[in-house]
């Protein structure tokens, strides 16, 4: 039986700059073995008596005013850690115009493709599979291109793929907005000013994370997306109508159903999130686009920690302080494990 060489098959992958689509446009049947996933605990048939929850949807011009908006903000992310909303005040046009170009950009010729596809993490646009490819112990089922949009020094739109150019800069002036509402939100959830969040510079940086989920020809064996938190503040994500994320919620895995409209929002690991992954489908591509408010790589000192107007003798601190960079640098080093990053800045 000939041995498996996981690494150099891993290292062929990589040397094609095709990504998963490449493995779907070449015909495969059956998956390469470094995307087979492994076992999670949570996974298995569900109790009979079981009832799931379903992930809040909040209208943020809810008419009973702004301070029922705060507390269905408050509950949902402190039971779940993740909501929808609607009513958001970007357009639909924007919001279907991103989608399509992610679905361009990944589409076009291969050889235009290939020139954003690296493993160069200091760039502020790239393309790959997998950013964790060589670290995390899967691989997983999608493609991807990033681009850091916020703080400087940010990508340029002439750094951008010309496929989606003009939309990834509308989009981005779009979502800021919504994020800047959102952290006013969850500080006043919190019983803090309202502009608290945004003064510790929350919504300082954004970076978008495009993904592209090709169809999977056996999607029971391989993810989209592993177990794990976002790596930011706080994550806004637009999803096409396939579906696929779920939630961790109570050791069970509860779908995020895509609703017309509207954006999931989730809590990020620095401001204590909760761990969720995306399943695969024969149904594809999927397509969606998360923007991970962080400031990721940029070398700002400010150092961030449990926030001291909530903390009292009854309600210790439970992290030390950290740099953004501090803490992405430990996540890339881990790639998608299953293991919160955060655990390791215990106090």
């Amino acid at each position: 039986m000939a041995t498996y060489d996981r690494k150099s098959e891993i290292k062929a992958f990589d040397d094609t700059k095709a990504g998963v689509k490449g493995l779907v446009d070449a015909g495969v049947t059956e998956i390469p073995r470094f995307f087979h996933r492994l076992p999670d605990a949570n996974d298995g048939p569900d109790p009979t008596s079981v009832t799931h929850p379903e992930i809040p949807v909040i209208d943020l011009q809810d008419t009973a005013g702004r301070e029922r908006v705060v507390e269905l903000v408050r509950r949902a992310s402190e039971t779940f850690g993740f909501f929808q909303v609607l009513n958001h005040g970007v357009p639909q046009a924007v919001m279907d115009e991103m989608l399509e170009g992610v679905r361009r950009f990944n589409e076009q010729d291969l050889n235009v493709k290939m020139r954003y596809y690296t493993r160069d993490q200091s760039k502020t646009v790239l393309f790959n599979c997998n950013f964790d490819l060589y670290e995390s112990p899967v691989a997983n089922w999608r493609d991807t291109l990033f681009c850091a949009m916020a703080p400087e020094p940010a990508a340029k739109p002439e750094d951008l793929p010309e496929a989606c150019r003009e939309i990834i800069m509308e989009y981005t002036r779009q979502i800021q907005r919504l994020g800047h509402l959102l952290f006013e939100l969850l500080s006043e959830g919190l019983g803090l000013d309202a502009q608290y969040l945004n003064d510790l510079e929350c919504g300082k940086g954004l970076a978008h994370l495009s993904h592209y989920y090709p169809p999977c020809p056996e999607p029971e064996l391989a993810l989209g997306t592993s177990k794990h938190a976002d790596p930011d503040f706080l994550t806004i994500l637009l999803q096409d109508t396939i579906g696929g994320l779920q939630v961790l919620h109570q050791n069970q895995w509860i779908d995020v159903p895509p609703i017309s409209g509207a954006f999931v929002v989730n809590i990020g690991d620095l401001l204590q999130s909760v761990e969720h992954r995306v399943q695969t489908s024969k149904i594809g591509p999927r397509v969606s686009v998360a923007c991970f408010f962080t400031t990721h790589f940029y070398p700002l000192e400010r150092r961030y920690g449990p926030i001291k107007k909530l903390l009292s003798e009854t309600n210790l601190p439970k992290y030390k302080d950290i740099t953004v960079r501090e803490y992405v640098t430990l996540y890339n080093s881990k790639g998608l494990n299953g293991k919160s990053s955060l655990d390791n800045f215990r106090l």
